[in-house]
């Protein structure tokens, strides 16, 4: 028996599809895009007591020397101010006051990771602010440069990002970004992808209590743009003269660029 679609109320109008809501990556996963900032937002409160010990575990100690070789390639001067974003727990603000730098305003989504940050002691000079990577609470052309280290793979829109970058830096003002890339060696990237699948998430289970944290780290480094893809999104998002360094082999890379 044929029933009418009317008759039982699901006419044409009834039976159109919902819009199906945007969606993003968040690891391997696929999440709506307004779920992603309080998912990035649970694993950095949920780890944010170890955070700076699990950099040192995971990386060996060899981030320190990344972010050695960002302050290095930006030259702070007295005169510089810095905007640094997603830098919570400071280390990038204390390396560009301890190498000359002028005033720095830290942001960070995460009040736990600014919380530790302050907790460190060095508080002249730095103002701690939190707020969002793609809606800056920062005045236009106010910055002489802007960093943001290991932070920006965790944005829902990469390209807001980088448009707020370029929004507060002054004409002439440079930008750094420090992130996870792609490795350039064959045989470096096999025992990379097996440290990062196998002793991450057990390392972050037995240290900071979350393995699950550990794991979405190394998904969402593996789905973060390769260094020329990455290079071509600063560029335009209204940036010149973008440069690329590989650190240890890909692991990481700097991307320098200006506003001009």
């Amino acid at each position: 028996m044929l029933v009418s679609t009317r008759v039982l109320g699901y006419g044409p109008a009834m039976m159109a599809k919902t819009p199906e809501q945007p969606t993003t990556h968040f690891g391997f996963r696929d999440v709506p895009e307004a779920e992603k900032e309080s998912l990035v937002r649970e694993v950095f409160d949920s780890v944010a007591s170890r955070y700076d010990l699990m950099n040192d575990l995971m990386s060996l100690g060899v981030h320190r020397l990344w972010k050695n070789a960002m302050i290095d390639w930006l030259r702070p001067r007295a005169d510089m101010t810095l905007v640094d974003v997603g830098g919570g727990t400071g280390d990038i603000a204390f390396k560009f006051l301890e190498h000359g730098g002028g005033p720095v305003t830290v942001v960070d989504i995460n009040a736990e990771m600014l919380e530790r940050g302050r907790d460190r002691g060095i508080l002249d000079g730095i103002t701690w602010v939190n707020g969002d990577a793609e809606k800056l609470p920062i005045d236009d052309m106010s910055a002489d440069a802007f960093t943001i280290a290991f932070c920006i793979r965790n944005v829902t829109h990469i390209e807001n990002a980088l448009a707020e970058a370029r929004r507060v830096l002054k004409p002439g003002g440079r930008f750094l970004c420090l992130e996870f890339s792609h490795v350039t060696a064959p045989m470096l990237a096999k025992l990379y992808d097996t440290y990062s699948f196998n002793v991450l998430p057990v390392l972050g289970a037995r240290v900071a209590g979350d393995r699950e944290a550990y794991q979405y780290l190394a998904e969402s480094i593996r789905r973060f743009p390769d260094q020329q893809t990455f290079a071509d999104m600063i560029a335009g998002a209204g940036l010149a003269s973008v440069k690329v360094r590989n650190l240890s082999g890909g692991i990481a890379a700097l991307h320098s660029a200006w506003r001009v």
